[in-house]
């Protein structure tokens, strides 16, 4: 069965994230986690991202799709996000796990709003949080009130976050627009409609510093 160009990109850019998270999450619990029940804790959660990567993986060979190259155009864009925000400490890569990828998630989601169910439930179940948020917001709300300090430093960092993930963003949505057109379309055919999607990923970008208490 053959998908549309734009649910090809779609579920191709999100198994290169998922993938990519997975090694990511992974490379942190081994470098940078202060002890070994955060690095088992970051560990188990990264098999998840692994495991959301295989169903993506599947779901684009039933499509007839082949899953390497639904994922290719997106490696270089992911790949340059990763490298121009590798954390630098333990607190830094939650923040990343948690806002960075909390946005570029948001945006996946939004394009998948008006997609045949059996799409947008697919999409919405390798999105689900699996218990990154309550680990990340637990242990950053920690590391703040051990070092107040560090509430201001993280912020700038969060706020580094979101400007790089949109301007990768950007590059993607212009070098494939079957994808670009799907966000579109999820947000309405006006300006209005436009406005209200980012204002959506907004509030939502709002109440996850809150939750950090940054």
């Amino acid at each position: 069965m053959k998908e549309s160009p734009g649910v090809v990109d779609l579920l191709g850019v999100l198994a290169y994230a998922e993938l990519s998270a997975y090694a990511r999450m992974t490379e942190d619990a081994t470098t940078l986690a202060p002890s070994l029940a955060d690095r088992a804790a970051l560990s188990e959660l990264a098999v998840t991202e692994y495991a959301h990567f295989r169903l993506l993986r599947d779901r684009l060979t039933e499509f007839g799709a082949d899953p390497d190259e639904a994922m290719s155009p997106f490696v270089a864009a992911l790949d340059a996000w990763h490298a121009q925000t590798r954390p630098a400490d333990w607190l830094q890569a939650l923040v990343k796990t948690y806002v960075g990828d909390g946005i570029a998630l948001d945006f996946y989601r939004e394009a998948a709003r008006h997609l045949d169910p059996s799409i947008a439930d697919l999409v919405d179940e390798v999105l689900v949080d699996e218990g990154r948020s309550q680990f990340a917001v637990e242990h950053v709300r920690a590391g703040i009130a051990a070092d107040p300090v560090a509430g201001g430093r993280l912020a700038l960092w969060a706020r580094r976050l979101v400007g790089e993930a949109l301007s990768q963003g950007q590059q993607v949505a212009s070098a494939r627009p079957e994808l670009a057109l799907l966000l579109v379309e999820s947000a309405g055919e006006g300006a209005t409609d436009i406005s209200r999607l980012f204002a959506r990923l907004t509030e939502a970008h709002g109440k996850r510093m809150a939750a950090m208490g940054i």
